[in-house]
């Protein structure tokens, strides 16, 4: 379903991501890992069309979307879920799904937002509660289910359990692995290496902007030598 090659990105003239390439097959999981500054971000931002290309290509379901805008990518079925968050706070959890819901129809923006509160049972006994007034892990949700509302084919997480109580990492995690079951493709920026690796059935390992492992997850569970990386790349 998606495919870098050799792809070089960052923001304006410094370049951030050198000549990373890998591919992300349809109906699968992908973990990216990596220390603080690896490049992580930059790469997901560059999937969603949000950072400056310097080299290389981002094919999504055989199609060249490189030069492709956000919006364009949201249409083709690319949905991300940011670092941080980043809701609408002053809104409350219905009209922050509707934001993410407004190009699609009446009728397919009820279905999803049932969706998502079958998915999260939190929200939907919140819907009129602002975003700004919830927990860290009720955000998260609610960012997850922003997303969804865009009925993605491949969805962007960036920093799943950044900052959430135990309790709701798992929750966040448990609702993963159902939109997995469904179908749903997911590229995963975890800190939590150990989740991560449980949950992607695939591995990259990225530091200084570039990738240092491309595997399957059982491979990197194998490795000895793979949290080295962690190691080193953190004392650069």
């Amino acid at each position: 379903m998606l495919r870098l090659e050799n792809l070089s990105c960052g923001y304006g003239p410094v370049v951030a991501v050198e000549d990373v390439s890998f591919d992300l097959p349809a109906h699968s999981s992908l973990a990216l890992l990596g220390p603080n500054g690896a490049g992580k971000t930059s790469t997901i931002m560059a999937i969603m069309g949000h950072t400056t290309i310097h080299g290389g290509r981002i094919l999504f379901n055989d199609q060249d979307i490189t030069r492709l805008p956000p919006v364009k990518r949201v249409d083709l079925g690319i949905a991300l879920v940011p670092e941080g968050r980043r809701l609408f706070t002053d809104l409350t959890v219905e009209e922050n799904l509707t934001v993410g819901g407004y190009r699609l129809s009446v009728q397919r923006d009820k279905i999803n937002r049932q969706r998502v509160y079958d998915l999260f049972p939190r929200l939907s006994d919140r819907r009129k509660q602002t975003a700004g007034s919830m927990s860290g892990g009720e955000q998260q949700m609610l960012a997850m289910g922003r997303a969804l509302m865009t009925e993605p084919k491949l969805l962007l997480i960036d920093e799943l359990s950044l900052g959430l109580m135990p309790k709701m990492v798992d929750l966040c995690f448990d609702a993963l692995a159902a939109l997995k079951q469904e179908g749903v493709t997911i590229l995963l920026v975890e800190q939590n290496t150990a989740r991560a690796l449980d949950f992607a059935e695939n591995v990259c390992v990225m530091t200084s902007g570039s990738l240092a492992f491309s595997g399957t997850s059982k491979q990197a569970k194998a490795d000895e030598n793979l949290f080295d990386v962690f190691i080193s790349a953190a004392h650069e």
